[in-house]
């Protein structure tokens, strides 16, 4: 019964049989939560913003026409729920300036991760992804982290797919500067412990 599709479970949903959301809400919640994290950065915000997304979707699944995928639909609304609750506290957003940047340094900076532990890795990279601006942070995850291509991500935040593009650029260019600078004083550490 597990592998059933959204569309069944929805289906069963608008039909009447309102316990069965519970299915799509554990199918959802973990990634709703860690986009909702992400966006506002404060644990118990993300959890409000999770379950408003939910009660949004509950009361809009009548409206899922099924033209997109159902985890892209279920994106956007999260996404747009968070943005309400951003625009509703206002709170300032890190900026980093990217004129430091040159090109070579996101080919540098493979070199540079390898000489972390995977580990390490991933906590530097969420460091780094939370430097960003919470738009910044949500396109990277959702391209990288949650594998969505770039109609999917157009489709989630209401954007067309070469506004994506120009996005993804320039937040990656970002988030190299703040690698570099994060990422320099230990490899050079890591350099003088090895001579």
């Amino acid at each position: 019964m597990d592998k059933l599709s959204d569309q069944h479970y929805i289906n069963q949903i608008i039909q009447g049989d309102t316990n069965v959301f519970s299915v799509l809400v554990d199918r959802y919640k973990e990634m709703i939560f860690t986009l909702a994290l992400r966006m506002i950065k404060n644990r118990e915000e993300a959890e409000e913003v999770s379950q408003d997304t939910f009660i949004k979707i509950y009361n809009s699944l009548n409206k899922f026409k099924g033209d997109s995928k159902f985890s892209t639909w279920v994106y956007k609304i999260a996404y747009n729920t968070c943005l309400d609750r951003l625009k509703k506290n206002k709170k300032e957003e890190n900026t980093i300036l990217i004129d430091e940047f040159s090109d070579h340094l996101v080919k540098n900076l493979d070199n540079a991760f390898s000489a972390l532990e995977e580990k390490e890795r991933k906590q530097t990279i969420q460091n780094c992804l939370n430097l960003l601006s919470r738009e910044e942070n949500f396109l990277l995850t959702l391209y990288y982290f949650d594998n969505q291509n770039l109609d999917e991500i157009a489709k989630i935040m209401d954007i067309n797919s070469n506004n994506v593009k120009v996005k993804l650029f320039r937040s990656r260019k970002k988030l190299a500067v703040i690698l570099k600078k994060q990422l320099e004083p230990e490899i050079l550490d890591y350099y003088e412990r090895e001579r």
